[in-house]
């Protein structure tokens, strides 16, 4: 037996499972949906927004090690909180006293597990009082002192490092004045502390902190991976009810039956329930991009519900009884919701190709998640749908509206065949201008950024009107991330994107290293030429030892006495030069660029303002190949640049694959089982079409391939691939049964073209509400869905008739290179 032969047999004996047996196959998916059920309470969520697209990156790992092995004094060895204030002057002693009063209800609580704080208010206090160790014994002292005595102090302490450091950088010491300030709470936590308890630990924090008078708040990854999550249900809480509301709206004009309605939302929320059940039992957790899973579940699965409900509509109304009505119609379903799940599986699942774990989690979860639908749309609702039009008829239960939503005399029909009649007397010139077209629209849209930000996974600071006046339990908590981010990197020195960092390995007691360290330096280029001549601009222990032979003239004369050249750096008896160092008041600062064991240094480069990230970064690792030791490109500005390109490498190879794969499978698809293979090229034809012009689209847009967006390309081809799909299927059945192809594409627009309409109106809604995500990634993401979905309807009616045509015409031509027919 042929193997087509042998397909058409086993959906045939599957079909008729579902027809003869259908309480049996009601009564099985509901078991597996306990069993499923079961899984949901063990999803977690993953907060940490960009952390996870950073692991294992060459870039992100020597940033992790410099971060571990140099020492910063202002940095705690333990988790830590930060104590913003912000203000007209914070170096009042009210404002001092502010600080002091939440560190001292901090350190009443035994839970904070407070052990130590440094900020401006314990710096003055104890340069008060030495001896006062608590916040209690601190406010005492301010309290104790005048508001003149404090102003002196602070300008005594205007060369302290430790006590300027914590204050913005307007710090004017003249008018003892700063608009801001930093105290950094250390915690004394057990082996063990997760990071719900540190959450817990800021969460408390900012609550004491905002109960004083002023712009005090707290701040650390424990508000963040706090914010990150409670943003992550809030999003949900607003998106989801909008696209449960409009596909409840359209499927009522699609079903126009509450029964019909029912079972197809049941269907949905069996889908949801399998999907998550899944999550939690794999382990994958859910993340910001996870949130767009559960929508392309819904889209798919009301793709699918639409055609089954509307294919079976058509046989009732050709005369079928219930029973021969979905035999007939999931027959000819069957095999097009396999071909649909197949290339919507290798749309999604693309995606797991990525090296960002995020990325290729959503792919893992898209593609199984699509499985399911098919099982539980394809099995479980004829079956359903089977077994509750037998109780309508055995109570009596009248039926409300079950004609299908378009048929050929009907004025929608008539809309949705004009392409197909227009394009009847110039096939070829239809497919040369949507060749031309598509080809130009590519050509733009190749010219897309790539990008990725912090920002993009944080509530914007400012949330729109529509966001703001929801009412509970709609209504968003308040975030302060996405603020206290700005104000940082605007009155601290912590905008990390002005620089970049070397990360070098090697021994530093060797008598050429600081030699090897500073030669490059005279001959910068691109973005890290800032010095004059072109040079470079960079702090590292050179610049450290340099500064410190400016203050003190007896480590001057050490160093001088083994600079052999005479250019200021030591060539001779660096491990004496580091111990003298490190020993004096310059030696904290020496610890942030040189190991303990002299085998690591960093070095800190400033960058033109004006470079994109692009740009500095491939600066920066250009730059790296020219050290004589082990040398390699870091810093926040470096890594998320190798996070950006791996984002449009994935994004180029997940649409390589998806297309490859879907064609390949629609070839070889339509050679078993039709015999015309290359209606599987016809069948891609709309889709490649609205690829090119979403590309172009985002470029006009100004929208970017980044952490979410990157995933569209792939997504729109497993998502946008069923309009086409269904289209050719119903057309290859229609040709089969004798019409030629111009009276097969008619009927197949005029019938199915209904049931097309209605899926895309339900799906770019419901996708497209995403826009109102509270954070900008989902909102980009759904805006893009809503217009890929719109463009791969609208480009199945246009383009696929002449491409169907076009095919008849020539098929006797294009018959000579056919796959052979498989025995």
């Amino acid at each position: 037996m042929s193997l087509d032969k042998q397909i058409e047999v086993l959906t045939r004996r599957l079909n008729n499972t579902i027809v003869d047996s259908p309480r049996k196959v009601i009564v099985g998916f509901l078991v597996l949906t306990l069993v499923f059920a079961g899984g949901v309470g063990l999803v977690s969520t993953d907060t940490e927004a960009t952390d996870s697209f950073t692991d294992g990156l060459e870039e992100q790992e020597a940033l992790d090690a410099v971060n571990e092995e140099f020492e910063d004094p202002f940095k705690p060895e333990s988790e830590s909180t930060q104590l913003i204030h912000s203000g007209s002057n914070v170096l009042t002693r009210e404002a001092l006293l502010r600080d002091l009063r939440v560190l001292e209800e901090v350190e009443s609580r035994d839970n904070l597990r407070a052990a130590s704080a440094n900020g401006p208010a314990t710096v003055i206090a104890q340069q008060i009082d030495p001896s006062a160790d608590t916040a209690a014994e601190q406010r005492r002292a301010i309290e104790s002192t005048s508001a003149s005595r404090i102003e002196k102090i602070v300008r005594e302490l205007s060369d302290n490092s430790r006590f300027t450091r914590t204050l913005a950088t307007d710090f004017n010491p003249t008018s003892a004045s700063a608009s801001a300030s930093i105290t950094l709470i250390s915690h004394d936590v057990p082996s063990g502390f997760s990071d719900s308890n540190l959450q817990e630990v800021q969460i408390t924090i900012r609550s004491i902190a905002s109960d004083q008078p002023g712009e005090i708040t707290a701040f650390g990854s424990g508000v963040t991976n706090a914010e990150t999550a409670t943003v992550i249900g809030d999003s949900l809480t607003i998106v989801m009810p909008v696209v449960v509301l409009l596909l409840l709206l359209f499927l009522v004009i699609a079903y126009r039956d509450p029964i019909d309605l029912s079972l197809g939302l049941l269907s949905l929320l069996l889908t949801i329930i399998w999907t998550f059940g899944f999550l939690g039992f794999s382990g994958i957790p859910f993340s910001q991009q996870m949130i767009t899973v559960p929508v392309l579940l819904l889209a798919v699965g009301v793709d699918f519900g639409i055609h089954i409900i509307n294919r079976y509509r058509e046989e009732a109304v050709a005369g079928y009884n219930a029973t021969e009505a979905m035999r007939e119609a999931n027959n000819q379903l069957l095999i097009a919701f396999v071909i649909v799940t197949v290339t919507t599986v290798f749309g999604f699942g693309a995606n797991v190709v990525s090296d960002l774990t995020p990325i290729r989690n959503m792919g893992i979860a898209s593609g199984i998640g699509i499985i399911f639908t098919f099982l539980i749309f394809g099995l479980f609702l004829p079956a359903a749908k089977l077994e509750v039009d037998r109780l309508r008829e055995a109570y009596n239960v009248p039926e409300f509206n079950s004609a299908p939503i378009s048929s050929e005399d009907s004025t929608l029909g008539k809309f949705l065949t004009f392409p197909a009649q227009a394009s009847r007397y110039a096939p070829i010139a239809f497919v040369v201008v949507l060749l031309i077209t598509g080809g130009m629209a590519a050509m733009y849209g190749s010219g897309v950024d790539t990008s990725f930000e912090t920002e993009d996974f944080l509530p914007p600071e400012e949330q729109p009107a529509y966001v703001t006046g929801l009412p509970e339990p709609f209504a968003p908590s308040e975030y302060t991330v996405s603020e206290t981010l700005n104000l940082l990197e605007d009155r601290f020195s912590t905008n990390q994107d002005q620089s970049v960092r070397l990360y070098v390995e090697g021994n530093f007691e060797e008598s050429h290293a600081l030699e090897a360290l500073a030669a490059p330096n005279d001959d910068a280029t691109g973005s890290l030429a800032v010095g004059d001549g072109g040079s470079a601009r960079p702090t590292s222990i050179v610049t450290v030892i340099q500064s410190y032979a400016e203050q003190d003239q007896e480590f001057a004369r050490l160093v001088a006495r083994n600079d052999v050249n005479g250019n200021g750096i030591p060539d001779r008896n660096l491990d004496r030069i580091y111990d003298v160092l490190l020993a004096s008041p310059a030696g904290d600062r020496a610890e942030q660029y040189l190991t303990p064991d002299r085998r690591s240094a960093q070095v800190e480069y400033a960058i033109d303002s004006e470079a994109s990230q692009s740009e500095a970064a491939t600066d920066a690792r250009a730059f790296a190949e020219e050290f004589r030791y082990e040398t390699t490109a870091t810093g926040q500005i470096v890594v998320f640049d190798a996070v950006t390109g791996i984002i449009f490498n994935s994004s180029i190879q997940g649409l390589i694959i998806a297309m490859g794969l879907t064609g390949l499978f629609l070839i070889i698809a339509y050679a078993v089982l039709e015999d015309k293979p290359l209606l599987g090229i016809v069948n891609l034809f709309p889709i490649l079409l609205a690829i090119a012009f979403l590309l172009g689209t985002m470029r006009y847009l100004g929208i970017s391939l980044n952490a979410l967006t990157g995933t569209i390309l792939s997504i729109s081809i497993g998502l946008g691939i069923a309009y086409s799909v269904h289209a050719t299927h119903r057309f290859v059945d229609e040709y089969n049964a004798g019409a030629d192809a111009y009276e097969s594409i008619i009927i197949t627009f005029s019938g199915t073209g209904g049931a097309l309409l209605g899926s895309m109106l339900t799906t770019s809604l419901g996708t497209g509400a995403l826009a109102l995500a509270i954070t900008p990634v989902l909102g980009d993401f759904g805006l893009l869905m809503a217009i890929s979905v719109i463009y791969s309807f609208a480009f199945t009616i246009i383009a696929l008739p002449p491409a169907v045509l076009l095919w008849e015409r020539y098929q006797s031509v294009w018959s000579e290179v056919t796959l052979p027919t498989p025995m």
